[in-house]
């Protein structure tokens, strides 16, 4: 299949295969409140091209892939294929999941041939292109084999074979490297971009999902960073850079380190239609949502930020770690939260604050903590009140729960109290009991002494 690629330096002139025109999609709260996960999103998706929807895990990028696979329907906005609007299953596109979702009682060509059995393709015609596939996509010899029997990066490649045999106008492919290990990925990342950029792939363009900048640089011609709570483009950024890509040259780190910037902007920074920005003493709850990340992994980082003079270049932060920026940021969004880091132009910069509470003995530092957390962030500061106002100064969770289930999917509405719960243990604000689902809390130290 002879087919156009996009070239470096822009001008994606290929035929549009799929377009997103103002896009939202709301889910709804157990209180049959609206949640809105995705806002106004318009994109195209033109042959030979690449394009990577880049954002941190909850901005949406996964619901908008199944809107254009048709799996879901967008709440308001249309997606077309082809100039066809979509109203069930995308004819034209194939998908690769992250967790392989494969059928584990079928052998490697069965699960190959499945989408072609669905298509109605005779027995003989489906054997000998599932051969093929399994052929080019680097699995001859286990044509035979489960699931069971195959490594990760093995089942993944199946769940290319799966989606390529049927030869889509569009591979759509949702977070496909991330269940994986670091070589693992690395490899047949590379196998498949070499194949890409073949003459004969059997597909005309690819859409990717991921939460890894080098992983969309290296991949994508274009690249939308989503932003959260709800969903919207922050910015669509061309990526010119020749093939194949040398992950250590400057200006591939030059790239990195301007989307790892727009990631970090602080909400309403960007110039788009964000939510206006509230002062943590007056934010709600769902204003400002609590990054997800524990007190140790907070310690940690800024830990090593200090030992390594108080600032640093994430990409460079995230490189020498080995973290993935579903790794690092929300870390990163916490310290910024409780003021003990800044961050411009993907620079992160200890305060006076962070330094000593990363200095501190730990009776200090909780003290510290303590004193920034009821202060800076609002679910734990909601939380402390509502549990001052009770007679015995404790509350079942569940009243906690249901008011953030108004705001948040009930996924997140539970991270939100699990995160608070991690802050307000180690700051002795309040305490979960268990066995009661209460939250405490927790007496003053002078107080329990007496």
């Amino acid at each position: 299949m002879s087919q156009l690629r996009a070239q470096p330096g822009g001008g994606h002139t290929g035929d549009v295969i799929l377009e997103v025109a103002h896009v939202t999609k709301h889910f709804t709260s157990s209180d049959g409140q609206p949640l809105p996960v995705l806002d106004d999103v318009s994109l195209t998706l033109r042959e030979g091209e690449i394009v990577a929807l880049l954002g941190k895990s909850g901005c949406g990028k996964s619901t908008l892939l199944r809107c254009i696979a048709g799996l879901i329907a967008p709440t308001t906005g249309t997606v077309t294929y082809r100039g066809a609007p979509i109203n069930g299953a995308n004819p034209g596109v194939a998908m690769v999941f992250q967790s392989f979702a494969l059928l584990p009682w079928l052998t490697v060509q069965a699960n190959t041939e499945v989408g072609l059995e669905a298509k109605g393709v005779p027995a003989a015609q489906r054997q000998a292109r599932a051969l093929k596939m399994i052929d080019l996509i680097g699995l001859d010899g286990f044509e035979q084999a489960y699931p069971k029997e195959l490594s990760g990066g093995m089942r993944q490649r199946v769940g290319f074979a799966r989606a390529l045999v049927v030869e889509p106008d569009a591979l759509l492919m949702d977070e496909p490297f991330s269940a994986l290990d670091v070589l693992t990925a690395v490899n047949l990342r590379s196998e498949l971009l070499n194949l890409w950029g073949g003459k004969d792939f059997p597909t005309k363009a690819i859409l990717i999902v991921t939460h890894n900048i080098e992983e969309a640089v290296q991949m994508a011609d274009r690249i939308f960073v989503l932003s959260s709570n709800p969903g919207r483009f922050k910015a669509e950024i061309d990526c010119t850079l020749a093939r194949p890509r040398d992950r250590r040259s400057a200006e591939f780190e030059a790239l990195v380190d301007r989307i790892y910037g727009i990631m970090t902007e602080q909400r309403g920074s960007s110039g788009g239609p964000q939510a206006p920005v509230v002062e943590p003493g007056l934010a709600s709850p769902s204003d400002l949502p609590l990054p997800h990340a524990s007190v140790g992994g907070l310690a940690g980082l800024l830990e090593i930020l200090n030992n390594r003079g108080g600032r640093d270049d994430l990409p460079e932060l995230g490189r020498l770690l080995t973290f993935e920026v579903d790794d690092l940021l929300p870390i990163v969004d916490a310290a910024e939260m409780l003021g003990f880091a800044k961050v411009a132009d993907a620079d992160i910069e200890l305060t006076a604050e962070g330094k000593a509470w990363v200095e501190a003995d730990i009776l200090t530092s909780k003290e510290i903590f303590a004193a920034t957390a009821r202060e800076q962030a609002p679910l734990v500061r909601a939380i402390v009140r509502a549990l001052e106002t009770t007679k015995d100064g404790t509350l079942n969770e569940r009243f906690f729960f249901d008011l953030l289930q108004r705001a948040f999917s009930e996924d997140e509405a539970r991270a939100q109290l699990n995160t608070a719960v991690n802050w307000g243990r180690y700051a002795e604000l309040f305490d979960y009991h268990a066995d009661d689902d209460e939250l405490v809390l927790t007496a003053p130290a002078n107080e329990s002494a007496a």
